[in-house]
Order: structure tokens, then C-alpha cells, then sequence
């Protein structure tokens, strides 16, 4: 990756679950993909963007077989979080939680944990796997797309009173904004 590659994503910082999911999103009315070899990057060029974003480089490679593997978690999670109820999609979620598990461990802080895998290029799919089984533990209901119909953007919803309805109000809640206020004037 070249020192001048940054993230092309207009939607960054959000859970890794749902960050995940956002290395897919609209760019000029087209699809765009992190992971597909797009803005003159390759698609483990995105991934290694990916893995920096999220604080996960220093843990992980950014090789083909991960990307492989984070793209298997990415279609599961899109599926289980596009619908909660789809059992199938739940089983694939379990899936990519099976090649990862938490190790109790005793740290200078007291309890802790540390995640183990068998193959470490399952390392990324699992921890945004795990970090689902997070959110969903801590306020489910938190869990947003964006209210845009063009945007296909994620995010966990922090506001005090839960209400946040856009993934930026700088970019889709401003459009929303703005057509309302053109709709009333065309009106008048």
C-alpha cells in the first residue's frame, strides 16, 4: 500500500461490525467496494485501509486469504443485520464465529481476555462477527441504516435520545434537508 492511500469511505468509525459492512456504499449514484479493487487501489490495498481504520493492522495481515475470509463476514453480517429474524443468516454469523474463541486471561488490571484463532486470516471476520453479538447484547435497537433511500450506509445510533436517522448529517441528512426545503418553496 502506498503511503498516500487513504480511505476512499464517506462513513468511517463506526463499530467494526458495522464498518465492515460500510467498505460498501454509494459513490457519484454507483456502487463503490473497498474490497474491489476500485479508486486505484487493489483489493488488499482496501483491506490493509480497512485494517488500519479499524485498529486492527497491528494484529492482522492484509493478505488474500483474510480478505477471502472478512468477505465471507461482511455477507453475513449484511444479511443478519438486513434482517434480524433470518435464520440462515444467523448460522452463517455463527459460522465465521466458530474459527475464533475468547481466552480468559489474568492481567495486571485483574480479569481479562484475549481472542485465540486457529488460523489467524479469520482473525478480522471474527472480530466483527464477535462485535456484533456485542451490539446486539448492548441496544440492538441502536442498529441503523441510513434514512436516505440512495445510501446503503450502517451506523450504531449513540445520540442521547436514540433518534439519529442519518449515517452523516453532513452529506444524506443535508440532502433530506434541502429537498424538503426546495418541496415547501416549489409550493408556495
Amino acid at each position: 500500500m502506498t503511503a498516500q492511500a487513504t480511505d476512499p469511505r464517506p462513513l468511517t468509525g463506526e463499530p467494526v461490525s458495522l464498518d465492515l459492512l460500510n467498505t460498501r456504499w454509494m459513490h457519484e449514484g454507483e456502487p463503490a467496494d473497498l474490497f474491489a479493487g476500485a479508486f486505484g487501489l487493489t483489493r488488499v490495498e482496501g483491506l490493509a485501509i480497512w485494517l488500519e481504520s479499524t485498529g486492527l493492522a497491528g494484529r492482522f495481515r492484509a493478505d488474500a486469504a483474510t480478505l477471502v475470509h472478512l468477505l465471507t463476514a461482511r455477507e453475513a453480517l449484511a444479511r443478519a443485520v438486513g434482517d434480524p429474524a433470518d435464520e440462515s443468516a444467523r448460522t452463517l454469523v455463527d459460522a465465521v464465529l466458530e474459527h475464533g474463541r475468547i481466552r480468559p486471561t489474568l492481567t495486571t488490571e485483574g480479569p481479562g481476555e484475549r481472542a485465540e484463532f486457529a488460523d489467524p486470516t479469520w482473525g478480522p471476520a471474527w472480530t466483527a462477527a464477535r462485535d456484533y453479538l456485542g451490539l446486539l447484547g448492548s441496544a440492538p435497537d441502536r442498529i441503523r441504516s441510513c434514512a436516505s433511500p440512495a445510501c446503503v450506509l450502517h451506523f450504531y445510533d449513540i445520540s442521547r435520545n436514540g433518534t439519529r436517522r442519518w449515517c452523516s448529517m453532513a452529506a444524506c441528512g443535508n440532502r433530506a434537508k434541502a429537498s424538503r426545503h426546495y418541496a415547501r418553496t416549489r409550493e408556495r
